[in-house]
């Protein structure tokens, strides 16, 4: 008995060692002091209504018809905008987060839910923008039209690009990684299982606010209107990122200038939606942020060989 306790106290730590969170974040409370907003317009603020960029730390997003994210319970988040007021430029925004560093291997999660202005599936005027998330990144501003610090990925939510799934590694707009697809483009088959929905509580909301295109659903093969979960791991100099556990892309060689993690938002186009609705309806979001800590192999390795020789002591 004594033995078959001391085996699963081996298991017990083996999978605490796999599997150590280090960091979360739900956004239940305004935790706006806890990170730095960059806009990559000069000037640019978090609040809403001066040059292009928002982040609302503390956005509840019932009010505009989301149900609440698969790992949460509540509908809290971060939400985040650019180019919202028609500056008409290529433009993006990134908020990092200040009170937590990271370093070795750990993995990055997230819920992540990309809204578009519509009528889906081509979407309304402006609609292709992207949200994105990146490690190892330090205090600069994080937008593909500027060199970024760390590795970042990003996608489109209406599936609007030649290039939906990207992955940046430090050098402004030169997209890099190996894609699982082959491709970058949702039209690809390895991405079919991916597709949203204009939720009917979103669409009663823009029919009371005067705007009766919010409907349908995204091209197949896109991440908006829908709750994904979003994996960017780090083993190395390695960098992996999934989406609902399929592999989207990876980046070996990786290069970090900092131990940061952030999370980014950029329309793509140098232009500005003629739909002033679309200050309302395009936006990503992102909640239920974890950080998970990866032990070295040194560490396993004496895990399991402990947990090994536990086990032959059992058998004598």
């Amino acid at each position: 008995m004594k033995r078959t306790l001391t085996l699963a106290a081996f298991a017990a730590v083996a999978a605490g060692a796999h599997a150590q969170v280090i960091y979360t974040e739900n956004f239940s409370t305004d935790v706006t002091a806890n990170w730095n907003y960059y806009g990559s317009i000069t000037g640019d603020t978090a609040s809403i209504g001066d040059l292009g960029g928002t982040a609302d730390f503390f956005f509840d997003y019932s009010t505009v018809g989301i149900p609440v994210a698969p790992n949460g319970t509540d509908t809290h988040g971060l939400k985040m905008q650019a180019n919202v007021v028609g500056t008409g430029v290529f433009s993006g925004m990134s908020v990092v987060l200040q009170t937590q560093s990271f370093t070795g291997d750990y993995t990055l999660r997230f819920d992540a839910w990309q809204n578009i202005i519509g009528p889906l599936p081509a979407g309304g005027s402006g609609s292709t923008q992207i949200t994105g998330a990146g490690i190892g990144g330090s205090n600069v501003s994080q937008w593909i039209g500027s060199p970024m610090s760390g590795v970042s990925v990003y996608a489109t939510g209406d599936g609007g690009s030649a290039s939906d799934y990207r992955m940046y590694n430090q050098t402004a707009g030169a997209i890099v990684g190996t894609y699982a697809a082959g491709s970058q483009n949702n039209s690809n088959a390895y991405y079919a299982g991916f597709q949203g929905t204009v939720p009917a509580a979103q669409t009663a909301w823009a029919n009371g606010q005067g705007f009766l295109n919010q409907t349908g659903s995204t091209q197949v093969g896109a991440l908006g209107m829908a709750w994904h979960r979003w994996e960017v791991a780090k083993v190395g100099s390695t960098v992996t990122w999934s989406v609902d556990g399929l592999l989207i892309a990876t980046l070996t060689n990786a290069t970090f200038s900092g131990n940061q993690l952030f999370f980014a938002h950029s329309d793509i186009n140098a232009t500005s939606s003629t739909d002033p609705f679309s200050n309302l309806s395009s936006f990503g979001l992102i909640d239920n942020v974890q950080v998970e800590a990866v032990p070295e192999p040194a560490t396993l390795a004496v895990l399991g060989l402990a947990a090994a020789a536990a086990l032959r002591r059992r058998k004598k």
